[in-house]
């Protein structure tokens, strides 16, 4: 991961699509006015983030889904990043905001507005599983914990740290 940056910061009044940001304030319990439509699913200190990345979602564009960067309610959609080489418990800097990696997201029925089958599209049993060999690993999202908070930008690099 030697050039990984965050491409778009999103938030939403609650639910899909997030919206683009110029400027986000991190805490331990997300980004500051980001909103959850099912806060007992989403959000909460261990999902307090949710990132995608860019090349993800150019590759289920090339499946033929509708996705955009923020449609899939990522908070940050990065680029340069593998999701391939993501796992559980590594900690990334982005920015000045540290932050911990704590579970490979799980699609909510809300993404099938850009497909009947999206779902299938981004996450397996493997996903679930949490084999990172799928081809569908990190398709989905990934959810951080907010280690140390603080200001984030487009453009801000993302550095692997553990």
């Amino acid at each position: 991961m030697t050039s990984a940056f965050v491409l778009q910061i999103n938030i939403s009044n609650g639910g899909i699509p997030k919206r683009p940001i110029a400027e986000a304030v991190v805490t331990p319990l997300g980004i500051h006015g980001d909103r959850h439509a099912h806060p007992e699913v989403h959000g909460g200190p261990k999902k307090a983030l949710l990132l995608i990345t860019s090349e993800g979602i150019e590759e289920l564009k090339a499946a033929g889904f509708p996705v955009y960067n923020g449609a899939l309610g990522e908070n940050i959609t990065s680029t340069g990043l593998d999701r391939r080489d993501l796992r559980i418990g590594q900690r990334v800097r982005v920015g000045e905001v540290e932050l911990e990696l704590t579970k490979v997201r799980a699609p909510c029925f809300t993404i099938q507005v850009y497909g009947a089958n999206i779902g299938e599209a981004v996450y397996d049993q493997d996903v679930k599983s949490g084999d990172p060999s799928s081809p569908r690993w990190g398709l989905s999202g990934f959810y951080f914990r907010v280690i140390k908070p603080g200001i984030i930008h487009p453009g801000d690099r993302i550095t692997l740290l553990t």
